[in-house]
């Protein structure tokens, strides 16, 4: 018989109990329920589901006048006591797989390690299961992937693999943070719809997204957090379309789609016209017939770009989409000129890459800059704000330099305080707007954006798109944007390009291709895009 979750008056808190991050959670979870928790970065989500599962992290003081999983007081476990409830009784997906996974074991025996921990099945037994596992949550060639390393999978395929692996023991409660998020829209949706089995046979799942898109498909109810505390809790339509505090509107009007294209995220207010787009002019960046091959084995060859061509004008906004090992990522290195084409040029303002040779070539280079998902891995993390801005502005004095990483912050919505700060104290939303700052300093015509916004919390999200939007129509800038969440790039796109295998199976105005998809691809992609329910006629105003 499965067991729900119970919690009254979770509290936790740091530093000796100086820093309270999570204060007075109610919270009930019922056998074939799914409750999702929703907020901002610090509202308290991640701290509060590890609470539950006595991971909260060194140092955390956790307290609750009721703690239960089913008949089991979770308040006096010693690490025994949680050992035998982790992975049987309550598992947990975490979104970082490759910070979760063992780099030093296969993924087969993470899979199975649940399933030898508390003794469940044979050998052969397990094997079996490991392999059904990762052919359920969408993993190829389960017998292969099982006898990789991490290192040697994609990030969705470790994604998966840690689902798998949060799985393996069959636990009657599922805490799920960020499951999706570094998924492809059809593997997200294949992922949904597992967690909507399991819900369906009876596991309680315990949600945490930052995407209320997922969050509409899959919550039965959902609790809103802010600062850590509860703002405002309920059935999950009744909170996404009509909700009662202005912080969870803010939430709601913060999702990209077809419906927010030409308004501000943030505010709702129309965006600044952008430059018109005039195809007599010449393209800022011209690619024709690119292909690129890469070795794979001994003999076999992996066409990773296969003869693909567009033009990008000044100020336009060019959408690339498509699951992964669709090629958009390295047709994006291609633009940038940090990987060669087999075949197929690109011209940036008229002059082919591949002829462009010393200065002339780091001159052009410097007119096309990236913003990557990640900008902390690309940040030495001794660096202040101010000398990594300052690296993108050679030939300057230190004093100039100071002077202008300050307005190129300001450029950003930040502010100079932000000058001396190092990459560890800035949030996530922080740390990319530097990353955009350190791209504007070489005033680029080109921005490649690969997945720049992934990882993002959806009102942070919307501060960065927002700002990208304004400067594309203060500045011209143009932006090749690679995205696998095709409800952001309908809102910022003006073209968009559909890859698969490596060919662009479908291409033109992204309202006309959304709208009406030519190619079958497309069409499975877009039907695999989870959507917001329809928002009530009226709001009703802020309680107090």
């Amino acid at each position: 018989m499965t067991r729900g979750l119970s919690v009254r008056g979770l509290s936790v808190s740091f530093d000796g109990g100086v820093t309270t991050v999570v204060r007075g959670i109610d919270l009930d979870l019922a056998p074939g329920e799914c409750v999702a928790l929703v907020g901002e970065s610090g509202s308290g989500k991640s701290v509060t589901a590890r609470a539950l599962l006595g991971v909260a992290g060194a140092g955390a003081m956790v307290s609750a006048d009721r703690l239960r999983w089913g008949d089991t007081d979770l308040r006096g476990l010693d690490e025994k006591g949680w050992r035998a409830v982790r992975g049987a009784g309550i598992g947990l997906v975490l979104q970082d797989a490759l910070g979760s996974l063992d780099p030093l074991r296969r993924i087969g025996a993470e899979v199975a390690e649940a399933l030898e921990v508390h003794r469940i099945g044979t050998r052969a037994e397990q094997t079996a299961s490991v392999r059904r596992l990762l052919h359920e949550v969408g993993v190829p060639e389960p017998e292969l992937r099982a006898a990789q390393y991490p290192h040697e999978l994609s990030g969705g395929l470790r994604q998966r693999a840690l689902i798998a692996s949060a799985l393996s023991a069959a636990p009657e409660v599922v805490i799920a943070d960020e499951p999706t998020t570094a998924l492809d829209v059809t593997v997200q949706a294949r992922i949904l719809a597992l967690l909507g089995d399991l819900r369906r046979a009876g596991t309680g799942l315990l949600l945490i997204s930052h995407d209320l898109a997922v969050v509409s498909q899959l919550a039965d109810r959902v609790v809103v957090l802010r600062g850590g505390e509860v703002v405002e809790q309920g059935a999950t339509r009744d909170i996404l379309t009509a909700p009662n505090t202005e912080y969870t509107r803010t939430l709601v009007r913060s999702v990209p789609s077809a419906a927010s294209k030409g308004r501000s995220l943030v505010t709702g207010d129309p965006l600044p016209e952008p430059p018109a787009l005039d195809d007599d002019r010449p393209p800022v960046v011209a690619v024709t017939g690119v292909t690129k091959r890469y070795r794979a084995g001994a003999r076999a060859e992996l066409t990773a770009v296969d003869d693909v061509s567009f033009r990008l004008a000044r100020g336009e906004v060019l959408g690339i989409v498509g699951e992964s090992g669709s090629g958009k990522s390295t047709l994006g290195r291609i633009v940038l000129g940090h990987v060669s084409p087999d075949a197929g040029t690109v011209h940036v303002h008229g002059s082919r890459w591949s002829e462009v040779r010393g200065g002339a070539r780091r001159s052009l280079r410097r007119r096309i800059q990236i913003v990557s998902q990640d900008p902390l891995g690309s940040f030495d993390p001794r660096y202040t704000v101010a000398r990594i801005i300052g690296e993108a502005l050679p030939h300057r004095t230190a004093a100039q330099r100071r002077t202008r990483a300050a307005e190129l912050l300001r450029a950003v919505g930040l502010d100079d305080r932000h000058l001396d700060r190092r990459p560890s104290t800035l949030s996530g939303g922080q740390r990319q707007r530097v990353a955009i700052a350190r791209a504007l300093g070489t005033d680029p015509d080109v921005l490649v954006c690969d997945e720049a916004v992934s990882a993002l919390d959806v009102t942070v999200q919307a501060q960065v798109l927002d700002l990208l939007e304004s400067l594309r129509a203060t500045t011209g800038v143009a932006i090749v944007f690679i995205s696998h969440d095709l409800g952001v790039v309908h809102h910022i796109a003006d073209r968009v390009l559909v890859m698969k295998d490596g060919r662009v199976v479908e291409s033109g105005d992204v309202r006309e291709i959304f709208a009406a998809p030519a190619h079958p691809y497309t069409r499975a992609l877009l039907a695999a895009v989870p959507a917001l329910p329809e928002p009530a006629d009226s709001l009703p105003a802020e309680r107090t």
